[in-house]
């Protein structure tokens, strides 16, 4: 599994069906599994997508003018890319028994849930009967605005992912998504199991030169810093957060996204201090990618390689280029043989990231 493009839509837009299919496109070129439908794609009513109480007017079977689901999906196939579809939880609540069945006639392969927000008895038995009622036809489960994980994806494995972090999204109205809070994630939430935290993001910006942006939201960190995201954090389904123009006129890195695998075989800590950096490895058959992050500060890192097996790897590397505290989207990319005996120099500008892929030589 490799992992997922994002699509927006409004209600109101007459070109819907067209939107979406730019962000197959690219998912098919990247080699991507999956593409979401998110918010806008069944008519809701009049009640604003943001609002919790959202649902009472909404059929979630019946799809918004300009946009064929079936004709989607079939499009998609066609590209070998399956389609999730976003919906809020609340008519999920009431139509689940319809609709699921209707998705899974249509071809879709699963949902995205929203705004639960809350961890109640009687929310966690909702999640409960959503999972088990996504299962009997063929649909994944990705629960967004969700509380943390519990362990229970052991026995649902058609629950691949969940939020219940503040990732990404959040760069859309705040500067909370700090250099410093990246690096606490995987000490904190991300022990406790899958965490779709939406990275990937390309409009990159230092602290001092980033705002928040509703609409093509700007990240703080390096372009490799978002990278590293793809190893360090671990999840099953991981949502590329940008659309398909930031990386089609921005394409360094997209290279690391078209390999990086979003399952694992075996993982390595390798260095770390909550708050202040973290590196892991982690192998995906015979091969091992790492990714190393960093806080606001400059930091290098021995990273020994110890965890190889016998004979030669080639290290295809993703750094921080020299100028990346100033223009924090420019990266480098080298290659260089490696064995277990070496050790690499994890060189990252402030919120910044280092990036490696190690495939046995041949």
């Amino acid at each position: 599994m490799r992992s997922l493009a994002q699509s927006w839509l409004s209600p109101v837009e007459p070109s819907a069906l067209v939107s979406v299919i730019f962000v197959v496109d690219l998912s098919a070129e990247m080699g991507w599994e999956y593409v979401l439908v998110d918010a806008g794609w069944y008519n809701s009513g009049p009640v604003a997508i943001s609002d919790a109480v959202h649902g009472p007017e909404s059929d979630i079977t019946d799809v918004v003018d300009g946009l064929d689901m079936p004709e989607l999906i079939s499009y998609a196939d066609s590209k070998n890319v399956k389609v999730l579809l976003w919906l809020h939880w609340v008519p999920v609540r009431h139509q689940m028994d319809e609709a699921f069945p209707l998705y899974e006639e249509w071809g879709a392969a699963g949902v995205k849930i929203d705004f639960m927000d809350r961890d109640d008895q009687e929310m966690v038995n909702y999640y409960h009967r959503v999972v088990k009622k996504a299962a009997a036809h063929h649909l994944a489960v990705d629960f967004h605005g969700a509380y943390k994980p519990t362990g229970w994806s052991r026995t649902y494995p058609n629950l691949i992912t969940r939020e219940g972090v503040m990732g990404n999204e959040y760069n859309k109205w705040s500067a909370d998504v700090t250099p410093e809070h990246k690096v606490t994630i995987p000490f904190t939430r991300g022990l406790l199991g899958e965490v779709d935290y939406t990275p990937g993001g390309f409009r990159n910006r230092t602290a001092d030169t980033f705002r928040p942006v509703n609409t093509g939201p700007w990240v703080i960190g390096t372009r490799v810093n978002e990278l590293a995201m793809f190893v360090v954090y671990e999840s099953a389904l991981q949502v590329v957060s940008d659309s398909p123009y930031a990386y089609r006129v921005s394409p360094a890195g997209t290279d690391f996204l078209k390999i990086v695998p979003a399952t694992w075989d075996d993982t390595r800590a390798l260095a770390g201090q909550p708050g202040d950096f973290v590196a892991v490895a982690r192998r995906s058959g015979e091969d091992w990618f790492l990714g190393a992050m960093t806080d606001e500060q400059q930091r290098t890192l021995a990273l020994p390689l110890d965890f190889l097996g016998a004979g030669q790897y080639r290290a295809t590397i993703w750094a921080d280029a020299h100028e990346a505290a100033d223009f924090p989207d420019r990266l480098l990319k080298q290659e260089r043989i490696v064995t277990a005996r070496d050790t690499l120099e994890a060189s990252m500008a402030p919120a910044g990231g280092y990036v490696v892929h190690l495939a046995p030589v041949r």
